[in-house]
């Protein structure tokens, strides 16, 4: 199986280098792409895999094809790789907002994954919500999921509209917590903490958080129940919370990015 990841930005690269270390390629059958001849160069340098900067020299002989470029590039590049394409390959997006009946149409195939990866990708902690066209086989998503699996967790979803619906909650997500961060940071500096002190304060109480959730069946409405106590601390920062409609807004923001990742695939 030779693989192509097309595109080297913050995504492509880190699933090549995710893919890299999975024990169903080696060398040899991982290639990358990039319109930079400066990027291309750099990513020559890495052992991990092979960089190409003409699609002629990598794009044929891939068997699954990562697309990894900013949609609003889609069209162009489509048109550029048409002629280069076959109905055996596998076409993976890692773009948002791009259908696979976009895909499809502009590339002239059928065998059509897509996907919504997010940023912990880059430290081994994503989560990549897939979907697929009806032509591609059991054993070819099996073979993809194994590879988007070396960048943390894969899900498979029942249709475009669940791919659309977690960008929502996780491929917008880690932003949501790190606006969140960011409020318990300026208060922390607010109060008197030095920016370091602050940064320790705030990323060990989110990572252990995050374990204490992971690591049993409780709800996270149980978990503060478990943390506030009547007329305590906690509790008089969960009724501000409450008071000023906190969980309402953080849904809707969570709808607004579903609701335009929908717009974008129109």
């Amino acid at each position: 199986m030779k693989v192509l990841m097309i595109g080297a930005g913050n995504m492509g690269l880190t699933y090549a280098e995710g893919m890299a270390q999975s024990p169903y390629l080696n060398r040899r059958n991982l290639m990358i792409f990039d319109v930079s001849p400066e990027k291309t160069e750099a990513l020559s340098a890495i052992p991990h895999f092979d960089a190409y900067e003409k699609l002629e020299d990598c794009l044929p002989k891939a068997d699954v094809v990562f697309v990894a470029v900013k949609p609003y590039h889609s069209d162009e590049l489509f048109a550029t790789m048409k002629e280069q394409v076959n109905d055996q390959q596998v076409f993976v997006s890692l773009m948002a907002g791009v259908t696979i009946e976009n895909i499809q149409k502009g590339l002239g195939v059928k065998k059509v994954i897509r996907t919504m990866p997010n940023l912990p990708a880059k430290v081994g902690k994503g989560v990549t919500s897939f979907t697929e066209s009806k032509e591609v086989s059991r054993i070819e998503l099996i073979m993809v999921r194994n590879l988007l699996d070396t960048t943390g967790e894969a899900i498979h979803v029942e249709n475009e509209n669940f791919v659309n619906a977690s960008t929502g909650i996780s491929g917008s997500g880690p932003a949501y917590v790190f606006y969140f961060m960011q409020s318990m940071l300026e208060a922390a500096l607010k109060m008197g903490f030095s920016e370091n002190d602050s940064k320790v304060l705030v990323s060990q109480t989110f990572e252990g958080a995050v374990a204490l959730f992971n690591d049993s069946d409780l709800s996270p409405t149980s978990w503060m129940d478990r943390v506030a106590s009547k007329g305590g601390t906690t509790r008089a920062a969960l009724d501000s919370m409450e008071d000023n409609n906190i969980k309402e807004l953080i849904k809707e923001a969570a709808y607004a990015a579903f609701n335009r990742a929908t717009e974008l695939g129109k």
